[in-house]
């Protein structure tokens, strides 16, 4: 006589003690599922082996969705706490031309974008001392210059802060680093009653960096911080 083959006595007992060792394995689960299918012959219908199928399929969208919503709070995070320690940065120069050039330098490194370029509108021309110093990071445009930038042209309302993809940068505000930008964000800056507005423009050379389908809550924030503190320079 024949017989089925007994199973190992310490499995067994494993099994029997611990069932949890056995349901929390998906690919045993699996096994036994199908092989309860083979044994039923296949003109019965498993409801119960259908509606498991369809709740594990639910499960692995959720576990995908939580893994989603896990990253995108820690990147909201990272990009938070990246922002908040530029503005720390930002505020430490006691003298206005550190202050500016910092931008370009440390700050920049910060935010973790390859330029940043502040656009001033003025009467006066781009010959001034100061300028010509800061000319790295700092540029002058005759009034109107910013909004016709913003909006490329077109009749369409200024946003304080503009995200968008480029082929290349604008020569006249990356100079030579306009070849590599790809990507940039530009912050309109309201510097009180009675003054022209400034544009800070962050460049990068990811096309991905800045897209117009991303928050600009705290490129607000930043650039809030940056225009109280220009007024506090201009005056």
């Amino acid at each position: 006589m024949s017989s089925k083959p007994r199973m190992e006595d310490t499995l067994r007992e494993k099994i029997i003690t611990d069932p949890d060792f056995i349901l929390e394995d998906q690919d045993v689960m699996h096994a036994l599922i199908a092989a309860n299918e083979r044994a039923m012959g296949g003109n019965i219908v498993d409801l119960r082996g259908i509606a498991m199928e369809r709740l594990e399929a639910r499960l692995d969208r959720l576990e995908d969705t939580h893994r989603s919503v896990i990253a995108a709070a820690y990147e909201n995070l990272a990009g938070t706490n990246q922002v908040h320690r530029a503005i720390l940065r930002m505020l430490d120069p006691l003298e206005f031309e550190v202050f500016l050039r910092d931008l370009g330098g440390e700050v920049a490194d910060i935010l973790r974008v390859d330029s940043i370029k502040l656009v001033l509108e003025s009467v006066q021309n781009d010959e001034d001392p100061v300028v010509q110093r800061l000319g790295d990071v700092l540029s002058v445009a005759e009034p109107g210059y910013i909004d016709h930038y913003l909006t490329v042209g077109r009749d369409a309302p200024v946003r304080q802060v503009t995200l968008r993809q480029v082929n290349e940068g604008n020569d006249t505000i990356f100079g030579e680093m306009a070849g590599w930008i790809r990507s940039e964000a530009c912050l309109k800056l309201d510097f009180g009653e009675g003054r022209l507005p400034g544009m800070l423009i962050m460049g990068s050379e990811d096309p991905h960096q800045f897209t117009p389908q991303q928050g600009t809550d705290l490129l607000s924030f930043f650039a809030g911080v940056f225009e109280r503190a220009m007024r506090r320079w201009l005056a």
